[in-house]
């Protein structure tokens, strides 16, 4: 994704920088940690004038469970947040747990998630476990009175796990729910959002997403517990993608069509686990709204992408190849629009000691979204309806695939 900093806030930042260089740096990191796709892209725009100011001096009590391959639950710089304390941390591999703890300085371990829930002192609990397990273990926090944030996408391959969760966060509605779908904090999807909200694309005609989670030819997939990166699907990872429509419009897709693309040296491969035998899938769906959509997963060569854009009645947004700045493209009235928002399309400042972090500089937004939306009894950025519209296409996309593109309607949310 192009970044881009204009003069005004290129001095800010550089003020920020001078007074507080702990913002967007990287020193805590584990020396240690893997290289992932997307954790390299720290990189972020973002407005110094819309500085964070304390609100409370409460401390969020919180767990943190899971420090497989991609270490998660110490990325998104909860043990960094002024307004958190890390109570205890999980995973089920003891040399795992140990690390965790060490990382994020905290004495308190558990050997589950299971044994986690029962500590009356926990508030919160960020899940990064295996994605099959993400709605089961936000089940068990919520039934256990805590408030829950996950790792994406909902569910992996069972849509009945959504549903489950989806009744469970209605069955709680005191508590908050959220999924961490690192698009949503993207400079140029924040930005769209607010353009939305705010009338200046009109109707989205047409959008597109797409996420390209590359690798050189011939290589599996990253390490998974209980191999399921090797045994699922492309698009049952779709979020990063279906980002680009639903968390613009906070609106969903009505029906779907796809179709798969099998190994290209290999006409008759052998299927997977799951029965799959696509290396990437391309999904075209009718929104709500009415408009089309293109939604892409794949692992074939080339650059890596978190990417998406979208055209509208009266404007349109693309930061693919142009400045964020330049992103833009309206009507009068579309500009008019655009240009009373100012800065406020930009992302603001984070608290002292939280790093934007991988993604897009998403990580620590979407800690302190999770934060701020438990103490200031507001809502998450992407709440469960969102999630479901973010996650449940991919599993009916692939269905489609397996069926030479046959039109599958979707499932509908509200709350």
């Amino acid at each position: 994704m192009t970044q881009h900093l204009n003069r005004r806030s290129f001095l800010g930042a550089s003020a920020a920088a001078a007074f507080a260089p702990y913002f967007f740096s990287s020193s805590s990191k584990a020396q240690d940690a893997p290289k992932v796709q997307g954790f390299d892209q720290t990189q972020t725009d973002y407005d110094p004038l819309q500085e964070w100011r304390p609100y409370t001096d409460r401390k969020l009590r919180v767990g943190l469970v899971g420090y497989g391959y991609c270490q998660f639950s110490a990325e998104f710089s909860f043990q960094n947040h002024p307004n958190v304390e890390i109570v205890a941390v999980s995973d089920l591999f003891p040399d795992r747990c140990a690390a965790l703890a060490k990382r994020v300085k905290c004495e308190k371990t558990y050997e589950s998630l299971e044994k986690m829930v029962e500590d009356d002192s926990i508030e919160a609990i960020f899940c990064a476990t295996d994605a099959p397990s993400h709605a089961k273990h936000a089940i068990l926090c919520l039934e256990h009175g805590k408030h829950v944030c996950h790792a994406v996408p909902v569910f992996y391959g069972d849509p009945e796990w959504g549903d489950k969760l989806f009744e469970c966060c209605k069955k709680y509605p005191e508590l908050k729910y959220a999924m961490f779908e690192t698009s949503t904090f993207h400079d140029d999807l924040y930005a769209m959002e607010k353009i939305y909200a705010a009338g200046g694309f009109g109707k989205i005609v047409y959008s597109e997403g797409e996420y390209d989670h590359t690798k050189e030819p011939g290589a599996g997939p990253l390490p998974s517990y209980g191999d399921w990166r090797k045994n699922g699907t492309p698009i049952w990872y779709p979020t990063h993608a279906t980002a680009y429509y639903v968390g613009v419009t906070h609106q969903s897709f009505v029906d779907v069509s796809a179709r798969g693309i099998k190994p290209l040296d290999n006409p008759n491969p052998t299927p997977n686990g799951s029965g799959n035998v696509f290396i990437g899938e391309v999904a075209t769906l009718n929104t709500s709204e009415g408009g089309l959509s293109r939604m892409m997963c794949c692992s074939a060569y080339g650059r890596y992408l978190e990417a998406g854009r979208v055209r509208g009645q009266i404007g349109g947004y693309d930061a693919t190849y142009v400045p964020l700045e330049n992103a833009y493209t309206g009507t009068t009235d579309g500009q008019k629009i655009v240009a009373s928002l100012g800065n406020s399309i930009k992302k603001p400042a984070l608290p002292p000691g939280v790093e934007a972090g991988g993604h897009g500089g998403s990580h620590g937004y979407l800690c302190c979204d999770f934060v701020d939306a438990i103490l200031k009894n507001q809502s998450t950025r992407v709440g469960i309806v969102d999630a479901l519209n973010m996650t449940v296409p991919g599993y009916y996309a692939h269905l489609s695939a397996t069926k030479d593109g046959e039109v599958i309607k979707l499932p509908q949310y509200s709350l």
